[in-house]
């Protein structure tokens, strides 16, 4: 017999509240100290971190912050000043790993979100952010999610996102209407 959507809604919400349950309150702090100090940041992610990693940017662009997107057009060279912003939920992925040592040999900062914090990116980043959920590293086994794969993570992800952008927003003096006023008229 299926579950109910009231049901499996109550089971991912636990979830959820379970990992941010888990996290320091200061969780998001040595990200939101990285973002403040970049004169321009530079966001990576693939599959849907990456999606969330756009729509991070995209919070940041609202906050007035200078960032780019890896792989769009108009990404810029990072260097000295800059951050590289990874995420890896399973602690590591190739790709992540040759562009944050890319970036750091260019001088710029780097940052990682994940949540395996010993994965071997994390050993190569001056920031890590860990989000304790479930990822397809750990998706198989006897406490599982009720979402699947990697979804925990992810949604957890952009929630952190968000609670790192009001913060941010206090740090930076900005409020709903400044974030508003640089929204996009092209819709």
């Amino acid at each position: 017999m299926a579950e109910t959507l009231t049901g499996l809604a109550q089971s991912a919400l636990k979830d959820l509240a379970d990992v941010f349950a888990a996290m320091p309150d200061d969780a998001l702090d040595g990200l939101v100290e990285a973002i403040v100090a970049a004169r321009r940041i530079v966001v990576f992610g693939l599959g849907r971190e990456g999606l969330q990693m756009r729509g991070f940017a995209m919070r940041l662009f609202h906050m007035g912050r200078n960032v780019a997107v890896w792989g769009d057009m108009t990404t810029p060279e990072v260097g000295p000043g800059d951050l590289f912003f990874v995420s890896a939920g399973p602690g590591d992925l190739a790709t992540a790993r040759t562009l944050a040592t890319i970036a750091r040999q260019a001088g710029a900062r780097t940052a990682l979100v994940t949540a395996q914090p010993g994965g071997a990116l994390a050993r190569q980043v001056d920031v890590v952010t860990v989000i304790p959920a479930q990822t397809m590293a750990d998706d198989r086994g006897a406490k599982l999610s009720v979402l699947p794969m990697g979804s925990l993570f992810e949604t957890a992800q952009m929630i952190a996102f968000e609670l790192a952008i009001l913060k941010l927003r206090a740090r930076l003096g900005e409020t709903a209407e400044t974030m508003r006023a640089r929204h996009t008229n092209l819709e």
